[in-house]
């Protein structure tokens, strides 16, 4: 039974996302760059803004893939989001607390939640790469190629819906971004969440989810990464690669 609702999740994400329209174009070329090297840190260090844009090569691409999924903003994120669902949510039937309360509280419950959020993350961040193969997006971040915190604010949030395509990179719709969230919600709550969970909950989960990585993209764009953001004014802008032109 269980098996069979994974694999309506996924059926479920595909049906919903497929029916949105692609866009001509999400945004213009600003957002040029390159795209990481084997040679540099572990961290994917995304290219800095006014750098003629190139396709990822497929070590490129593992790279991130196993830094995004398994990385340590991956275990952060993960620790953090337990904490939170840990905290908050409903009691069911008079028992039980947090999201969901079925898990209730404690060590063993938090342990619970840290791997469910952690596998939502491995599964969202697959399905990305692995639709970003099929349909041939560069799902990558790349910041702004602007100036003004309008504009770059546009740019990331418009990044968390749009992908490069193409040899010359150009900026349209995304369907790998916007499907991999819900592949990961909807695969928690009909894989391993309590069974009254059911795709309705997926999607609500995958809202907020894809808002979170709407938040992450504004990070990107303003605090981590790059002489133009805030880490490149602390003293771990060596550590991050934020003094690298």
């Amino acid at each position: 039974m269980k098996r069979q609702r994974v694999v309506l999740a996924f059926l479920f994400t595909f049906l919903v996302c497929g029916t949105v329209p692609p866009l001509a174009k999400a945004q213009s070329s600003s957002g040029t760059g390159t795209s990481p090297s084997a040679s540099q840190s572990s961290a994917p260090n995304h290219a800095q803004p006014g750098q003629t844009y190139q396709k990822p090569t497929g070590g490129d691409k593992l790279k991130n893939y196993l830094f995004d999924a398994f990385g340590p903003y991956a275990i952060f994120g993960s620790a953090v989001a337990a904490g939170i669902n840990q905290a908050s949510g409903d009691r069911i039937n008079g028992t039980g607390s947090g999201s969901p309360p079925e898990w209730g509280g404690g060590a063993e419950a938090y342990a619970k939640r840290f791997g469910s959020n952690y596998g939502i993350n491995v599964t969202a961040t697959s399905a990305r790469y692995l639709m970003a193969e099929v349909f041939r997006e560069d799902t990558i971040y790349y910041r702004c190629d602007c100036s003004g915190v309008s504009h770059r604010l546009v740019h990331a949030l418009m990044s968390t819906v749009a992908a490069r395509h193409g040899d010359d990179g150009r900026y349209r719709f995304s369907f790998s971004n916007l499907a991999a969230p819900y592949a990961g919600t909807m695969t928690a709550a009909l894989g391993w969440y309590p069974s009254r969970y059911d795709p309705s909950d997926g999607f609500r989960m995958g809202n907020y989810l894809l808002a979170s990585y709407a938040g992450l993209n504004v990070a990107k764009e303003f605090i981590y990464g790059g002489p133009h953001t805030l880490m490149a004014h602390t003293p771990l802008k060596h550590v991050t690669g934020s003094d690298k032109p």
